[in-house]
């Protein structure tokens, strides 16, 4: 059965499965960041109806119910990615009131990536849970974000 063209990790793991790189046993880290909107999915959580929040500084690795938006999902997700087996090594509040990121790793060759498309599905189903919508979109919000 030949892969469809699409399918990038069919020839990734070729490469990977090659005895040279297999024998080197290449780690990786994969750092994924991401925004939680309410259930209607056009405002960030922690963003006023009409308009925009404080500037950024204070949500960046924030604490306080008044800075970490979202934290509940965040944390929910990890716990469910290292239950999952998943090599979940961290998370931490993004610049945007409702960003987050974590990271993945370190994985051995071709498993960083089926780890993190692994993990992006268990986000979405927390989040779901939560009420929250998840967006991978890396600037979601024009502007200093």
């Amino acid at each position: 059965m030949k892969p469809i063209s699409t399918n990038k990790r069919a020839s990734a793991n070729k490469v990977f499965e090659q005895k040279d790189v297999k024998s080197e046993e290449p780690w990786y880290g994969i750092e994924q960041e991401y925004t939680l909107f309410g259930p209607e999915g056009n405002t960030p959580l922690g963003w006023p109806n009409n308009g925009f929040p404080a500037p950024q500084g204070p949500y960046y690795c924030s604490v306080g119910t008044n800075f970490a938006h979202g934290r509940q999902v965040a944390e929910a997700h990890y716990r469910a990615c290292l239950y999952a087996g998943i090599d979940i090594s961290g998370i931490n509040a993004e610049v945007m009131a409702g960003q987050w990121e974590y990271q993945i790793g370190p994985s051995v060759g071709i498993d960083s990536g089926d780890q993190m498309w692994l993990s992006r599905y268990l986000l979405n189903r927390v989040a779901e849970d939560f009420g929250a919508i998840v967006s991978y979109e890396p600037k979601p919000i024009k502007g200093d974000w």
